[in-house]
């Protein structure tokens, strides 16, 4: 007997629940955003204006690291701690705890990093300068520099789209974290890393234990981020592990469980300080014409480039694609495929992610520089880019809103 295949639609069933969570981030990642590009603008006119100085206090040595290293090891760890509980909800409760309806953003966001990483090894493979190390920079995708412009040119955009970016990027955090874990670790001190993971158990026991107060979790996490550090994996993965040992139970005589208070506190200090400062510290490049000149040859800014623009944009619709056409998932109704292609060029802004990966990868300066560029470049275009192409479908999608009622009339 043949059954006729039950198509699963995405996001489709979701609950309130699920729908005020990613309203909350989008207003919450939006505001972090618009902060984080102010950052970048005030780092390059810090730089090219007076290079010493911001060189002098990105330098800056305070107990064992510098000020740019405390940002991408220290400030940077809340960014993935918010990461991490980000996605216990989507695993626990959100749209991941269904794999089937979130097929489609998941094998999107899959396949949107492995194409741009392909195409960066195209141009760099048989570079003899260590360029190749660089695979994983046009992977990522900024989630609040995207929803920050998602949310300026989309007003009437489906909230299935936004949804939709919303899993990719999450998914894309995901992958990112694996990459810095298991290919930018040099060595590994063993006992530093049992250290963090007994803190972490702490960090769970601490729970089970019903301890509610949050100043009590402080030292423990510091010593989580100590240890990770010491231990030679890079220190933020202390962050993300912590976000994914957080409970989503609810506390005894609250109505709110202990992860959703923890993001609801913690969030504003990863997109209001952590962030915008590790962007301050980390986009501080001086524009000189031979360096921009470079980029049209570099192969290191030709892959990043066409990794972030056209990796990005055909990995994730071609992915959408063939998953929707091959299996019994689907889109939501609402959201067209030319949603997707304009939501796949938004997704080529890499930026924090890609500038941390830009510093773990290259030894280089030149060759740093050179990366760090591309991506400030690309991201911008990509931003430019997907933001005409999801104004003009905002548009679309508002007047095939209102030509039903103007019909009725």
């Amino acid at each position: 007997m043949i059954r006729s295949r039950i198509r699963r639609l995405l996001f489709s069933n979701a609950g309130n629940a699920d729908r005020m969570h990613v309203a909350d981030v989008l207003r919450q990642e939006t505001v972090g955003g618009l902060l984080m590009l102010a950052a970048t603008f005030l780092a390059l006119i810090w730089a090219n204006v007076s290079y010493e100085t911001y060189y002098e206090a990105s330098h800056f040595k305070i107990g064992p690291m510098d000020m740019h290293h405390w940002a991408a090891d220290g400030l940077l760890t809340v960014f993935f701690f918010v990461a991490g509980m980000e996605l216990k909800h989507e695993f626990t409760h959100g749209t991941l705890s269904r794999p089937a309806d979130a097929l489609v953003p998941i094998v999107a966001a899959i396949t949107g990093m492995v194409l741009p990483a392909a195409i960066y090894l195209g141009f760099n493979l048989t570079m003899d300068d260590g360029y190749a190390r660089g695979w994983a920079v046009p992977m990522a995708t900024d989630i609040a520099f995207a929803l920050a412009v998602l949310a300026i040119v989309g007003s009437q955009l489906p909230s299935a789209v936004r949804a939709f970016l919303l899993t990719l990027a999450v998914v894309d955090d995901l992958g990112a974290i694996i990459i810095i874990a298991a290919v930018f670790t040099s060595s590994i001190q063993w006992l530093w890393l049992l250290a963090a993971l007994a803190a972490a158990g702490v960090w769970v026991l601490m729970q089970r234990m019903g301890i509610g107060n949050g100043f009590y979790y402080v030292p423990v996490a510091v010593f989580t981020w100590w240890a990770m550090y010491q231990s030679g994996i890079h220190a933020t993965i202390a962050g993300v592990l912590l976000g994914l040992l957080t409970f989503t139970s609810n506390i005894k005589g609250q109505d709110k469980s202990r992860l959703e208070r923890w993001e609801n506190r913690v969030r504003p200090w990863s997109a209001g300080l952590a962030v915008p400062i590790f962007a301050l510290f980390a986009a501080g490049l001086k524009i000189e014409i031979p360096t921009m000149i470079r980029l049209a040859t570099h192969p290191i800014a030709l892959g990043i480039t066409f990794g972030l623009i056209a990796g990005k944009t055909l990995g994730i619709f071609g992915g959408a694609w063939i998953t929707a056409r091959f299996t019994s998932a689907t889109l939501d109704p609402s959201v067209k495929w030319r949603d997707v292609f304009a939501t796949g060029i938004l997704a080529g802004i890499g930026f924090t992610v890609s500038l941390l990966i830009v510093d773990l990868a290259f030894v280089n300066e030149e060759a740093r520089d050179i990366g760090k560029m591309a991506v400030l470049v690309t991201s911008f275009l990509a931003a430019i880019i997907g933001g005409v192409a999801l104004r003009r479908r905002s548009r679309a999608h508002s007047r095939a809103d209102q030509a039903p009622a103007v019909q009725a009339s």
